[in-house]
């Protein structure tokens, strides 16, 4: 039984050794942080040299320590495409629209129109009638091609105060649709005045607007009117572009690229050196070394005069695949690239780190450790009540060189023993599991002395 206990200690002992914190030390690229701004949070938008020393396209090896080696709470923010909001004021044409005081309907018009629907002329009906008056104004917005969502008026003569009036929005001038009901106001008071000129609409488009006042006869006279509209654009995710990668030129005739690992590639770049270049190709890819080519883009690069100016495309859209190994195919009726080998760039959507500094500076990145797993952290579990617009806020982390990425920050010796020590524990672990399936088997084969003095 003791030693059943002496073997169950050794094997938790060793456990818990195995499951020890990380060290700088079991990473194999590194690069010191500056930071700057205020923390604790910290956010740094990873280059393309922190990609290429990870050992895993989702860098799960990713670390950041601290001066003593503690390890950072962080977490990856992936690059995607945003819904950005564009802004503008529009200056736009009015016309005053007019009927009988005593009308409880909209004034009946006459309209001209040109032929993109601009107007050109609108009366009433009965515009020569003694008893007509200024009932409202009808707003051309038809070349606003964006939803509409503020409307701002400035007026003369009407009398102080509040002005109400009912909006009503149409693109034919024939079917009307209520927008709600707008309100300006002019209060004067001693040499103090206030203005409200401003009303909120329901950001839908229109080609028309019509204003009619609830109070005609003290309404005022109209002499500016600007209409915001608001353009929802899909922006692309951000992109981190590698520096040109040599080529080799095969004896096939194929120009062929290594990336130190399979990396999902969204663009390429291959920049063309000589003028009047045209180059058919297609660009094929594997993710492993060993792996099947197959197609991955197909395209025309061109660098060519037009109008007494040079018209270049150079880059290729790629569907997001992980690649580690390209090849490009000339098609000769083009003429090829000319003498030089060509040089390759690629490019993945930009991630930003983002982590809580604690400890002791100088912090460290950290990456290149094929048998770690991700430690990353939900944004909203790292910063408690996070919100999208408090990004921006967040210090600043920037790598002092990252060309320290490149190589090997922490000496081969260093790593080796790290990996010795490693291989040591797993193999006295499995050495103690072993004993231990031993001593189990040897007990049960033994015999029960207290059966043996019963027979």
């Amino acid at each position: 039984m003791n030693i059943l206990r002496l073997g169950l200690l050794l094997s938790l002992s060793l456990s818990a050794a195995l499951q020890a914190a990380e060290r700088a030390q079991d990473f194999r690229h590194g690069a010191p942080l500056q930071l700057s701004g205020e923390g604790p949070w910290y956010r740094l938008e990873l280059p393309i040299a922190a990609h290429f020393a990870a050992q895993h396209g989702d860098l799960r090896d990713l670390r950041v320590f601290d001066a003593q080696g503690q390890a950072q709470a962080y977490a990856l923010i992936p690059g995607r495409s945003e819904t950005v909001a564009h802004e503008q004021e529009h200056g736009v044409r009015w016309f005053p629209l007019h009927g009988r005081a005593d009308a409880q309907a909209a004034p009946a018009l006459r309209v001209e129109r040109s032929t993109t629907g601009t107007l050109i002329e609108l009366r009433g009906e009965s515009a020569a009638e003694a008893d007509q008056q200024l009932r409202g104004w009808l707003l051309d917005a038809s070349a606003i091609d964006a939803p509409l969502v503020r409307l701002s008026l400035d007026w003369s003569g009407g009398e102080d105060g509040f002005q109400r009036f009912s909006i009503e929005a149409s693109d034919d001038l024939q079917r009307w649709q209520s927008w709600g009901e707008g309100q300006v106001a002019r209060l004067s008071f001693a040499d103090e005045r206030i203005d409200q000129r401003q009303i909120e609409l329901p950001g839908q488009r229109a080609r028309y607007l019509r204003l009619l006042w609830r109070a005609p006869t003290q309404a005022p006279q109209l002499e500016v009117a600007t209409l915001r509209s608001r353009r929802q654009d899909q922006q692309a995710a951000p992109l981190v572009w590698s520096e040109p990668l040599p080529a080799e030129h095969g004896a096939d005739g194929l120009y062929r690229w290594q990336l130190p690992l399979a990396l999902p590639l969204e663009r390429l770049r291959l920049p063309l050196a000589q003028a009047n270049t045209l180059a058919p190709l297609r660009i094929e890819a594997r993710s492993s070394d060993q792996g099947a080519w197959r197609p991955l883009a197909s395209g025309l690069l061109y660098r060519l005069p037009e109008n007494g100016r040079e018209m270049v495309h150079d880059e290729l859209a790629l569907p997001g695949w992980p690649v580690r190994q390209l090849r490009l195919q000339l098609d000769p009726r083009g003429g090829g690239l000319g003498p030089e080998v060509p040089n390759l760039q690629v490019a993945v959507r930009a991630t930003q780190l983002v982590f809580l500094a604690r400890g002791e500076a100088p912090y460290r990145l950290a990456l290149g450790n094929a048998g770690a797993q991700s430690t990353a952290l939900p944004l909203p579990s790292l910063i408690p009540g996070y919100q999208a617009e408090r990004l921006a806020s967040l210090g600043r982390a920037e790598l002092d060189d990252a060309s320290l990425l490149a190589g090997t920050a922490e000496q081969p010796s260093a790593l080796a023993q790290a990996d010795w020590q490693r291989w040591g524990l797993w193999a006295v672990l499995l050495a103690g599991v072993g004993l231990l399936a031993a001593m189990a088997t040897s007990l049960l084969r033994r015999p029960s002395s207290a059966g043996g003095e019963g027979g």
